[in-house]
């Protein structure tokens, strides 16, 4: 079985169950928090040497599980907004890996190898298209055609989550590169570590919670 296969299994299995944990909440979503969290110090203490880095990714993959709980019990908008990023995210990642693969456009940096401009396009379309596809399930959800998500503000802040994420990618990437290490674990067949998968949901998730305090979000 091929990476892709193996990416793709992964995820079909990861994610309902994923969004099952965190739909559900309560002690269901603070169990699923704790086994990652569990899982990627393992992972951490296992791969990093230095202990900057690990003290840097453990805070702030706290920081983002706080983030996410918050999201989840606040309000009806906080939960939509966190269902929005985790699906954004998703897609930036799918994004970036279609347009990367398929036009191979110049390295965008050598932080990462792998990183290309047109992945960073492809990452940012595909966030956009997040606005839609969140639209959609609050339609169905309603049980009408209104328009909810379909706003300026939204579409900017999807750029401005895709590039957080993006952004979240290359600081773990300048992690593994320092330590001359290509994924922080194999847990995840496909997708390497739980800081290669999460890697850009950990900023995305703590700069929501930040936008929600703002009241930028609904």
């Amino acid at each position: 079985m091929n990476n892709l296969n193996k990416r793709i299994l992964t995820s079909i299995i990861l994610l309902p169950l994923s969004f099952f944990f965190i739909i559900k909440g309560g002690s269901y979503i603070v169990g699923f928090f704790y086994s990652i969290l569990i899982l990627a110090n393992f992972e951490a203490f296992s791969v990093f040497k230095r202990k900057i880095t690990i003290i840097s990714l453990d805070v702030i993959l706290v920081l983002s599980l706080l983030s996410m709980i918050y999201l989840r019990n606040d309000t009806a908008s906080s939960f939509v907004l966190l269902i929005w990023i985790i699906i954004l995210t998703i897609c930036s990642d799918i994004g970036g890996y279609i347009f990367g693969k398929t036009f191979k456009w110049k390295k965008f940096t050598k932080i990462s190898p792998n990183k290309t401009l047109s992945g960073v396009i492809g990452s940012i379309i595909f966030s956009l298209a997040t606005v839609f596809i969140v639209d959609f399930i609050m339609q169905i959800m309603s049980g009408t055609d209104s328009n909810f998500f379909i706003k300026t503000r939204y579409f900017v802040l999807a750029l401005f989550f895709s590039l957080i994420a993006q952004i979240g990618d290359l600081i773990v990437s300048y992690f593994k590169r320092l330590e001359k290490i290509k994924d922080t674990g194999k847990i995840l067949p496909g997708h390497g570590g739980i800081f290669d998968r999460i890697d850009g949901l950990m900023f995305v998730s703590i700069f929501a919670l930040i936008f929600y305090q703002l009241n930028l979000f609904p």
